[in-house]
């Protein structure tokens, strides 16, 4: 069996010098899938996958359909984090939050409420910024979801 590997959803993605720090150090291949704008690297652990702009979730399905079981997939998506979820893959959003099988439904759910509230004018929507904090709780949870992963495939 081989070990896992890192998936970001790399578009408007805060982490990803955090992603590359940390795989580094486990010696993990990260590929970044985003439809432009990201840069290049020399490393040869990093891909880079450009997927086109036309289809709306053309990232989101070209992570799905290339991770598996045990691979951590990063993303602030919740239909990409739910879609992952279901495959076995660990999911971690860029604040350091694990979505899991036990807390995919209510984030889906709670999405679906804060999008009907923007549609219906009961809410503007606004997210909180990124923080320090969130960077931080990314950085432990990632390294510990990195760790329960490798031991799994070992």
């Amino acid at each position: 069996m081989s070990g896992p590997q890192i998936l970001v959803d790399a578009d408007a993605c805060p982490v990803k010098d955090e992603v590359v720090r940390v795989a580094e150090r486990h010696g993990l291949p990260v590929t970044f899938v985003s439809n432009g704008g990201v840069r290049p690297s020399r490393d040869p652990m990093i891909r880079n996958v450009v997927v086109p702009k036309e289809k709306a979730d053309a990232a989101d399905d070209w992570i799905v359909e290339n991770a598996k079981a045990n691979d951590i997939v990063v993303t602030a998506d919740i239909p990409l984090a739910a879609r992952a979820v279901a495959l076995g893959a660990h999911v971690l959003g860029p604040t350091g939050r694990p979505f899991t099988p036990e807390t995919i439904g209510m984030a889906v759910a709670m999405r679906d409420l804060k999008q009907h509230l923007r549609e219906t004018g009961e809410s503007k929507g606004y997210n909180a910024g990124f923080t320090r904090e969130d960077r931080s709780r990314f950085l432990g949870e990632l390294d510990r979801i990195l760790r329960r992963a490798i031991r799994a495939a070992g």
